[in-house]
Order: C-alpha cells, then sequence, then structure tokens
C-alpha cells in the first residue's frame, strides 16, 4: 500500500469568505485568520463551500489566498476548495494555481453530470496528475448527486497525491467500511459537523468542520481527548457542542455562522452572495439567544 505524505488529521477549519458592499472584505479576512490562526486548528480550507467558492471570481479566489496567507501568525496547511463538472477547466484551474501560496487541494466529486465510477475515476487520476500538491477527495453525494464508492476511492488512494477524503457520503456504513479498509497514511475526516463524535468514534482521523468556526477550542479537545484515550471526556465535550452544531446548520450555510460572526465583531458583515440568503428573524433570535446563553456560561465558568 501506498504511504500518504504529508498526513493530514485533527480539525480543519473551512473558513467563511467575508463580503461588506458586494466586495471581498479584506480587513475583516485579515481579522478573521489572525483569529484562527491562535486558535487550535490544524488546517484551513479556502473557497470551499462554507466559504462560497461558487460565487467568487478568480481574481477574488486569487486575492482570498494572498490576503490569508500573508495574514497568518503562524505556520497552517492551506487548501484551496475546487469544484466543478469539467475535468479540462479543473486541469486547467490547478495549471494557473502552481504560483500560489497553497498546500494543496479539496477536489470535490462532479456535480449535477452524474459520472459512472470510472468516470469518476478518470476524473480524478485525471487531476492527481496535474498537480504535485496533494489533494484530499470530497464526496457529498446530497450535493453532487453522485457518490464516489469505496471501491472506486481505495483504487484512487494509490495514487501518491490522493491523500485523504472529506467524508460526507451520508452513509454510516459505508464511512465504516472504509475506516476499515483504507491504505496506511490515507486519512478520512469527516465532513458531517453534527455526526463528528460519532466518527471519531469509529476511527475517522479528524474533521473539515464549518460550525467550529465557532468553540473552536471545544471542538478540537473533543478530538484531543480521543487521541489521549480519554473516550468520556470526549462525550462530555460533545454534548456542549451537538445542538450548537445542528443550530449553526438550521439555515442554509454559511448564513448562520456569518450572523453569529458579525455579531461577535470579528467580521463587519454577515453579507452572502445569491442564491444564499441571510438568516431569517426567527433563526437571528435563536442564536442570539444561544451566544447570551454561551457568554454567561463562560462567565460564570471563570
Amino acid at each position: 500500500m501506498t504511504t500518504h505524505q504529508p498526513r493530514i488529521a485533527g480539525l480543519w477549519l473551512p473558513l467563511i469568505t467575508p463580503f461588506k458592499d458586494g466586495r471581498l472584505d479584506e480587513a475583516s479576512l485579515s481579522r478573521l485568520v489572525r483569529h484562527y490562526a491562535a486558535e487550535p486548528i490544524d488546517g484551513l480550507i479556502l473557497a470551499a463551500t462554507t466559504g462560497e467558492g461558487l460565487t467568487l471570481s478568480k481574481d477574488e479566489t486569487e486575492r482570498l489566498v494572498a490576503v490569508t496567507t500573508a495574514a497568518l501568525t503562524r505556520r497552517l496547511p492551506v487548501y484551496l476548495g475546487l469544484s466543478g463538472a469539467d475535468t479540462r477547466r479543473l486541469a486547467a484551474a490547478l495549471e494557473r494555481t502552481v504560483p500560489w501560496p497553497i498546500d494543496g487541494y479539496l477536489i470535490a466529486c462532479p456535480y449535477y453530470v452524474r459520472p459512472s465510477q470510472e468516470g469518476l475515476y478518470r476524473h480524478f487520476v485525471t487531476l492527481a496528475r496535474a498537480t504535485e500538491r496533494p489533494i484530499i477527495v470530497y464526496n457529498i453525494p446530497y450535493r453532487t448527486g453522485v457518490n464516489l464508492t469505496n471501491a472506486t476511492l481505495l483504487r484512487l488512494a494509490a495514487l501518491p497525491n490522493i491523500v485523504g477524503l472529506k467524508d460526507c457520503c451520508a452513509d454510516q456504513a459505508q464511512s465504516f467500511d472504509l475506516l476499515r479498509g483504507r491504505p496506511p497514511g490515507f486519512a478520512v475526516l469527516t465532513g458531517e459537523d453534527a455526526l463528528f463524535y460519532g466518527a471519531l468514534a469509529h476511527g475517522a482521523d479528524g474533521g473539515i468542520l464549518a460550525a467550529a468556526h465557532v468553540e473552536t477550542g471545544r471542538f478540537a479537545a473533543v478530538r484531543n481527548a480521543f487521541v489521549a484515550g480519554k473516550p468520556d471526556e470526549a462525550l462530555a465535550q460533545w454534548h456542549g457542542l451537538v445542538d450548537l452544531a445542528r443550530l449553526l446548520f438550521a439555515e442554509p450555510s454559511p448564513a448562520p455562522i456569518k450572523h453569529w460572526l458579525c455579531r461577535a465583531g470579528l467580521i463587519d458583515s454577515a453579507e452572502v452572495r445569491l442564491p444564499i440568503t441571510e438568516v431569517s428573524d426567527a433563526l437571528a433570535a435563536r442564536l442570539g439567544a444561544e451566544m447570551t446563553r454561551r457568554a454567561a456560561g463562560s462567565a460564570v465558568a471563570a
């Protein structure tokens, strides 16, 4: 079996992209990056689903990478999210980003066209051959319309720069079978925020979690407790997070997360781009109440 390097593990944050008046808000972005660089995260993903990557122009994406890497106050791997249904166009994007200061890519299965498993295999083989950087495959069939089977993924895992999977297959049996059968060094990180604890219990290496924009340290503590052989401590931490993870996905992401971050003063605007819309008044009230509750709990603990 191929040994994959570098090893992907821990808590990765698919960073939101702040906007203001229709433009990339670089001041808020820099503030956000400095904040999360001081938190116990293991990597950043830019311009993925949470980062509204499909709404970004090529110039905006390049600027997003430049501002982020310039604002980092410690060494963190930075991966770029890519998606699309045209293999040639994605290969061209890999070539275009060669000079960019990124460490790898998160690439989703092609959406809408629903290729066969052989088509999926050839798609990712073509992309893997188009770059020397590591690639994390993103399997999320309820968005793309096609499920990458474990058999196909294990064929891809033989390639040296296919280093891991962001797993959102929504089939716990498929996820568990992959964790049992994956080759050494191949990372599996869940992308299902509300299932983080269960994924870790089954042997996942970590998570790529949008909800970890909030209570970042506590999300990291869940995984750290597992690594330390303390599952009861991990479960106790998770009890205080699972409802938060659900709340932050009560309406289409990343609107609830942006609303929270704006109220917390980390970004200047909760602006999202269509077709995503701002949170409803009802959810805004729930988010505000949860922020107040957590702030009061932190004050009591202090």
